[in-house]
């Protein structure tokens, strides 16, 4: 009796040379989708939003939302519109950038230098270690009116509690990329008459560059949430404190047009920080 020998199965690690050409290039497709294109990301976002905004408004118009505790859209609108032609919000808008981005400068720069000074003594890093962790586990909150009763109702205690928030974040990924940075290259270069701070400066910082800059984008909606939070506590001007008092006036419009402007203005500065991101770290490596 003749042993039937069933045909061998194409795993997903064989070799796809193997293969018929049309079979390869399903396999292919199905181990390696292909990325989707951005007009495509694009529009489906934006027909997400519309859909969104159509629905809210018609729900609320039918009464199925109630329009006094969640407003609707061309209410939303209107109130925009009046707020910025006043001029207020405008100024709003610039305070809350401006205390977001000197806090994320600020706290950036300052965080990658404690960070990378880890490198130069082992007994430094580990007794500041735990202190970083504690900072980092603290609510920043409680931290806030500290803040603004030190430094005041003013734009430097925004600054420094967006800078708070951003900088010890900033010191522990210095602190991990300094700790993973390649010993055996250090050692040769010591072994060829390398200073420290020649290792330093040719091989530690510019391996943990990359691991900086990476966080950025990270960084920068930190630095927003810092500076919000800061003007909640106290302050005479910002986004935050303009929501805050539509609050307290139970203007549910003027709340919704501060988020709307917080989410356009976190989305817009995550892209730009993206795109510094990619420059930087298309530089560093040639």
């Amino acid at each position: 009796m003749t042993a039937i020998v069933s045909p061998p199965r194409v795993g997903a690690m064989d070799s796809l040379a193997d293969l018929p050409k049309r079979t390869a290039r399903r396999r292919r497709g199905e181990l390696f989708p292909a990325e989707p294109a951005n007009w495509k990301i694009a529009v489906t976002v934006v027909a997400i939003v519309v859909g969104i905004v159509l629905a809210w408004e018609l729900l609320a118009d039918v009464g199925v939302v109630n329009v006094f505790f969640w407003s609707k859209p061309s209410m939303i609108w209107r109130s925009f519109m009046t707020n910025i032609t006043k001029g207020s919000m405008i100024a709003d808008i610039r305070f809350t950038f401006t205390s977001t981005i000197l806090g994320f400068v600020i706290g950036v720069l300052g965080g990658a230098m404690v960070g990378l000074s880890f490198w130069w003594s082992r007994f430094y890093a580990r007794v500041a270690e735990p202190l970083l962790i504690a900072l980092e586990a603290m609510p920043k909150l409680a931290l806030a009116p500290m803040i603004v009763l030190a430094l005041g109702i003013g734009l430097s205690s925004k600054v420094a509690m967006a800078t708070a928030i951003v900088i010890i974040i900033q010191i522990l990924n210095a602190h991990t990329a300094v700790r993973h940075v390649d010993r055996d290259e250090q050692t040769l270069l010591y072994s060829l008459g390398a200073s420290r701070w020649q290792v330093f400066a040719k091989v530690v910082v510019p391996a943990t560059l990359p691991h900086i800059i990476a966080s950025f984008r990270v960084a920068i909606g930190l630095a927003l949430t810092g500076a919000i939070v800061g003007e909640y506590v106290g302050s005479q001007n910002g986004l935050g404190k303009m929501i805050q008092l539509a609050a307290s006036t139970f203007d549910i419009s003027l709340i919704w047009v501060g988020v709307f402007t917080l989410a356009v203005m976190a989305f817009l500065l995550y892209v730009v920080v993206g795109v510094i991101e990619r420059v930087l770290i298309r530089l560093i490596r040639g």
